[in-house]
């Protein structure tokens, strides 16, 4: 008699999420709830730490909390910065619209303010994921610019300026991408914060404007005379003809 055999399934590839956070209490919740979502987290409650394991670990994302016993939150994020394009939520007990801006200035590509849902994280964590991903609009074409002095290559998330690689965060390069496909058309900033940030997104349209000029930082001659995003006061950006 031949007996039944389970069939042998294929363990997956698991998005990796590293979790930056001093308060126990809060960090088991947000494991609890992210490994009940199929992710894999690590936590540490050290600043120094999370730089170490960003290096070890290569996570999918980063959940950063902006007060840490060492490092703060904002050093850790530029250090990152410094060193890849990964995503990282800030978490924050600010409530001060500076504040939270300056944390997207620095390449947050969002953030959560305490007290907050676990549901409402995990949210944010798909949501910032599949934008990272790239598979919700994106297509395999280049676009070049200036003579190819600029050439985003969509398909790789590939962006190079005078033959230099630039690296944008997953919202940068989306907002970059929107606006270069249609160039000449105005978005106001709600347009532009509804198709970089999501509709999902509960911000502030003021985040565009943190992203607008990381972008131009990066890949203008000159970022106070930018020559590819232009500003329409009143309205919003748009990419030069």
């Amino acid at each position: 008699m031949t007996r039944y055999k389970p069939a042998e399934f294929e363990v997956m590839d698991l998005k990796k999420i590293l979790i930056v956070e001093d308060e126990q209490k809060i960090a088991d919740i947000m494991v609890a709830y992210l490994d009940r979502e199929g992710y894999s987290a690590k936590t540490t409650a050290s600043g120094t730490e999370a730089l170490e394991l960003a290096a070890s670990f290569d996570p999918d994302l980063v959940v950063l909390d902006l007060m840490l016993p060492d490092l703060s939150g904002e050093e850790v994020c530029k250090e990152l910065r410094k060193r890849s394009d990964v995503p990282i939520i800030m978490v924050t007990a600010r409530t001060a619209e500076e504040e939270r801006i300056l944390g997207l200035e620095i390449g947050a590509d969002d953030y959560v303010t305490k007290p907050f849902s676990p549901r409402e994280l995990v949210a944010r964590v798909k949501s910032v994921l599949r934008r990272a991903s790239g598979d919700d609009e994106f297509l395999a074409e280049k676009l070049s610019f200036n003579d190819d002095r600029m050439v985003i290559d969509v398909g790789r998330h590939e962006i190079k300026v005078d033959g230099e690689t630039v690296t944008l965060t997953p919202h940068e390069f989306k907002l970059l991408v929107t606006i270069a496909r249609h160039p000449g058309r105005v978005y106001s900033r709600y347009e532009l914060i509804n198709k970089v940030q999501g509709y999902d997104f509960e911000g502030y349209e003021r985040t565009i404007d943190a992203h607008v000029k990381n972008v131009r930082h990066k890949i203008e001659t000159d970022s106070k005379h930018p020559e590819y995003i232009l500003t329409v006061f009143g309205v919003g950006y748009k990419f030069a003809d």
